[in-house]
């Protein structure tokens, strides 16, 4: 009994590694679920901007309309 102090409650190396596994396979996961609705917010706000109006000057340096 005094030998099993120490050596985490009884688990082996294989189970800490497993379970390391599942916490780093669960938050891959949730990075890339957020990474693809960040690209998706980006994409929708980017495409409503591209109105022909949206800038205010162009390459020559004038105003649209003048």
């Amino acid at each position: 009994m005094t030998g099993d102090q120490g050596k985490g409650a009884g688990k082996t190396a294989a189970d800490v590694k497993d379970s390391r596994r599942d916490r780093l396979k669960l938050a891959l996961r949730e990075n890339l679920k957020r990474r693809k609705s960040q690209a998706r917010g980006r994409s929708d706000s980017g495409a409503s901007s591209e109105s022909p109006n949206a800038s205010l000057d162009d390459a020559s340096g004038e105003k649209p309309g003048q």
